[in-house]
């Protein structure tokens, strides 16, 4: 009689607990359906999920080559080419990209990181790579910094990480931009020998400037 007794205690405690448990869970479920249809009722709109911010394009012109800073387009640019730079005493032999300070810069060809190094007064931060059939020199100048791993010797392709657009060397805070130039050379030629071409119709795709 005892033993039928604390069986008989068992089965009333797991059926109460059962039905308390029931009774919980519904009560949870219609709290959360009169939430959400009192919401459809009023018209609101669910919160907005939080989004990751979308990556930036490079837009690649006729020629091939990518333009050099992320997100610009070739109808942004400007022809700087033949602008006078040191009082008058030179042509400008580049073209100068705005955009804000840390913009990424990629590259504009593929090739060999082929010089890196500190122009005092000068460029800055920069950067020299050359073509893979070795005819053709990009310049990258007035980088915040350098992309992550970034070193001389190492391949790059087209549209990888070069650096940051920043005002080192002689660029002014107020103006951040890529100095981008492109020269002719000769395949045994060192990094700093060629010949300067306008950057801006291969980028943008239409006549220079007069």
């Amino acid at each position: 009689m005892k033993g039928f007794g604390t069986f008989l205690t068992i089965v009333v405690t797991a059926v109460v607990t059962c039905l308390f448990t029931s009774l919980f869970w519904i009560a949870a479920y219609s709290s959360g359906s009169k939430g959400e249809a009192e919401q459809a009722a009023s018209g609101d709109p669910p919160p907005p999920k939080a989004q990751p911010d979308a990556p930036r394009t490079v837009a690649v012109a006729p020629s091939g080559l990518a333009l050099p800073v992320a997100g610009v387009r070739p109808d942004q640019l400007v022809d700087t080419y033949n602008q006078a730079r040191a009082g008058g005493d030179r042509s400008h032999d580049a073209i100068d990209i705005m955009a804000p300070a840390g913009t990424p810069v990629v590259a504009a060809a593929p090739g060999t990181v082929e010089k890196l190094f500190f122009s005092e007064g000068g460029g800055g931060i920069t950067a020299y790579v050359r073509s893979n059939d070795r005819n053709w020199i990009y310049y990258y100048a007035h980088l915040q910094s350098y992309a992550p791993g970034l070193a001389e010797g190492q391949r790059i392709a087209r549209g990888a990480p070069v650096g940051l657009v920043g005002s080192t060397g002689n660029a002014s805070p107020e103006g951040p931009h890529l100095h981008f130039a492109i020269h002719r050379t000769a395949p045994a030629a060192s990094w700093h020998e060629g010949e300067a071409i306008n950057p801006y119709p291969l980028l943008a795709g239409k006549a220079p400037a007069r």
